[in-house]
């Protein structure tokens, strides 16, 4: 099993949420078996973070020829960029099953199979691979928000397929592109990572190619403007379609920039580069001037987690390594921070049938425990010092101000906004008075703490410690950087030919 400790973690998830689609089991012995795989691939996970060097390059590869004649391969492995994003999943996938309760057989078998499926999107190196798990992974979310989600579901399921769809579309092209390119230059197929680096790409057709990659990881994660249908998908899905949506699968949009564009599109990206930091800034103010105005609780996340995507993927446009190291802590802590709010928001509308702010009121006199890990992951969540979140932001703010000062400021004074919304909903949720809904609302179970108290402890330990986490992550961060330098010209930006870079001041 530690051989292919990767495939483990990809397909066992994947099979077990078809047995769990298939078998006419109950709703709890569907839980159970789900929680009993996801349990199995967290103490995976653990093995494969005390396993893994941290040298740079990839571990635990996997390697199996597909269609030889094309070049496609069954090809696995991790670095410092996958393999926190892996461990995030394999963390948070079991605190699902261990306090959302009342979900149906069909969404605790869906949400396996998302795990997996997004295993594999993260772990791939082939681009077809990875275009045929990206895709995988869309189908459990659409079921699951089409199936279970509230009464808008329809029109939400539709908006979502269309985006990602024409998104995977504009991909699929663009590694055919590179595909036929790297035939051409090297008289052989490969839809290798690694290998599509190697590319020298010019011209209009690279221009394309790189804007079909973009355009499907900004749905993804998203950018502004194409973030339109986040906040009605959010909204309507059911707690863990949404759990999924802004803990992992957007995480997964930022990452295969880092993968996939960065190495291949050098010229390209550094060229565009400005222009994507500025969308990334103005989604960060947008959807945080929007979020002010929700009455809705999970609207208020869903605008509050666009937001913050817009600073996690700053700091890839960024090009720098502060920037890049704190993006990659801040997928982490963003996920853990975040993912939890949703949880705990599925939890008090599960107990008093409502997410109307207005509803609420006094529950910190009712739930103190609930109340207080609720905190936590808020305060993290807006970058309380002393908490994972702010680690990243200070380290995206860093680079960015490096990058480009204007933008800098601008995404660091941005980050106020947030910190007044989160505020004023806490107070508003928990501080209030109590009425007849918040009257009966009960504590967290010695069960649900102990579940999410592993979790608040690593938001905090990654806060006061952060040394351990980043010393995995520079490594990659620094050869991703590496491999920009030759087409960006430090002091103005100007864009070369792969291999020059401009004295031009």
């Amino acid at each position: 099993m530690f051989e292919n400790v990767l495939s483990t973690m990809i397909f066992l998830p994947v099979l077990a949420g078809l047995v769990l689609l298939m078998l006419p089991i109950s709703q709890c012995a569907a839980r159970r078996l789900g929680l009993a795989a996801t349990i199995i691939i967290l103490i995976l996970g653990i093995r494969l973070a005390f396993g893994f060097s941290g040298a740079g390059g990839m571990e635990f590869s996997e390697v199996r020829e597909i269609l030889p004649t094309l070049g496609i391969q069954y090809s696995l492995g991790i670095d410092g960029i996958s393999l926190f994003v892996l461990l995030t999943s394999a963390l948070l996938f079991p605190l699902v099953f261990l306090v959302m309760t009342n979900q149906t057989k069909g969404c605790y078998g869906n949400l396996l199979i998302a795990q997996g499926t997004m295993a594999g999107a993260i772990c791939a190196t082939d681009l077809i691979l990875f275009y045929i798990f990206w895709e995988l992974m869309l189908l459990p979310i659409f079921f699951m928000i089409g199936i279970y989600g509230g009464p808008k579901k329809l029109p939400a399921t539709i908006k979502i397929m269309l985006y990602t769809v024409a998104g995977s579309l504009l991909m699929l092209a663009a590694i055919l592109y590179l595909g036929v390119a790297y035939h051409s230059q090297f008289g052989h197929w490969s839809f290798s990572a690694a290998n599509l680096a190697n590319l020298t790409l010019g011209g209009t057709a690279a221009v394309l190619a790189f804007a079909g990659f973009m355009l499907a990881f900004a749905i993804k994660i998203p950018l502004f403007p194409l973030h339109t249908w986040l906040p009605d998908a959010y909204t309507e899905a059911p707690p863990t379609a949404t759990f999924v949506l802004s803990a992992i699968m957007a995480k997964i949009g930022v990452y295969a920039v880092i993968r996939f564009v960065i190495p291949t599109f050098e010229v390209e990206f550094a060229r565009y580069a400005l222009l994507l930091a500025c969308s990334g800034v103005i989604g960060m103010i947008y959807c945080g001037i929007a979020a002010i105005g929700q009455k809705d609780i999970k609207r208020l996340l869903a605008f509050s987690s666009a937001s913050h995507m817009g600073i996690i993927a700053l700091g890839v446009f960024c090009m720098n390594i502060q920037a890049l190291t704190g993006t990659l802590f801040q997928i982490v802590a963003h996920a853990t921070s975040t993912g939890i709010l949703f949880l705990f928001v599925g939890m008090l509308e599960e107990r008093m049938g409502s997410r109307e702010i207005s509803d609420l009121g006094g529950i910190a006199r009712k739930a103190p425990v609930f109340a207080f890990f609720f905190a936590i992951a808020m305060l993290a969540s807006v970058g309380l010092p002393g908490t994972s979140g702010f680690i990243g932001e200070f380290l995206i703010i860093l680079g960015a101000i490096k990058f480009n000062t204007a933008i800098g400021v601008l995404a660091g004074t941005t980050l106020i906004i947030g910190v007044c919304y989160m505020l004023w909903m806490f107070q508003r949720v928990f501080f209030e008075k109590s009425n007849e809904r918040t009257s009966s609302f009960k504590d967290l179970t010695p069960i649900e703490a102990l579940a999410f108290l592993p979790v608040i402890l690593l938001i905090l330990i990654m806060g006061i410690y952060p040394q351990p986490f980043i010393a995995k992550i520079e490594p990659a961060a620094k050869e991703q950087i590496a491999s920009l330098l030759p087409a960006v010209q430090v002091a103005n930006y100007t864009v070369l030919p792969k291999g020059q870079v401009s004295e031009h001041k």
